[in-house]
């Protein structure tokens, strides 16, 4: 018996698994050998709502549901050092000092769009910490455990995954980092 898909404002989701075809291939991949994925909705939008704010907007679901993952990199002796950052949407990462100290960076900064997107293999504005490449950590506010239902990208823009925001401490790998974001 799979677990009820969730439900936020307008958005109703179907399980995730059963929608392939709404999904990023990495994330595909990444779902079907994770253990909570029978949690995991996904829900078709608009693409030209991708973005939190306006997605929020348009579906009737609170800002604080959304959680963004940002990447952000640095280097250290020629090495690139790459995080991506799991915040609520109504907060911001903390990104010149918890991240860049999390790093051992001298400067952490936002990767660039084109690189964010070669490397985790998503699109612009539906990136997510599912599927992400080995090597990149993946830092988490702890205040994202706290949401009820998140709302995260799903590898595209055409579509959001909707899951306990509990859960995402379970993706490989994740590292719960207490004020993350401010």
């Amino acid at each position: 018996m799979t677990s009820p898909t969730p439900v936020l404002g307008r958005l109703r989701s179907e399980p995730a698994l059963d929608r392939p075809d709404l999904l990023a291939d990495p994330v595909a991949a990444a779902l079907a050998g994770w253990p909570p994925a029978p949690e995991v909705g996904v829900v078709a939008i608009d693409p030209d709502l991708a973005d939190t704010a306006a997605m929020s907007e348009a579906y009737d679901v609170p800002l604080a549901a959304g959680v963004n993952c940002v990447l952000v990199g640095g280097t250290r002796a020629g090495e690139e050092r790459v995080a991506a950052c799991l915040v609520r949407a109504d907060t911001r990462a903390d990104v010149n000092r918890v991240v860049r100290r999390l790093l051992d960076v001298r400067k952490a900064s936002f990767l660039p769009m084109d690189r964010a997107v070669e490397g985790s293999g998503m699109e612009h504005g539906g990136i997510t910490p599912v599927g992400l490449p080995r090597g990149w950590r993946l830092l988490l506010d702890a205040r994202v455990l706290d949401v009820e239902t998140a709302v995260v990208g799903s590898g595209v823009r055409r579509s959001k995954l909707l899951l306990p925001g509990s859960r995402l401490a379970d993706l490989p790998g994740a590292e719960v980092v207490p004020g993350l974001a401010g």
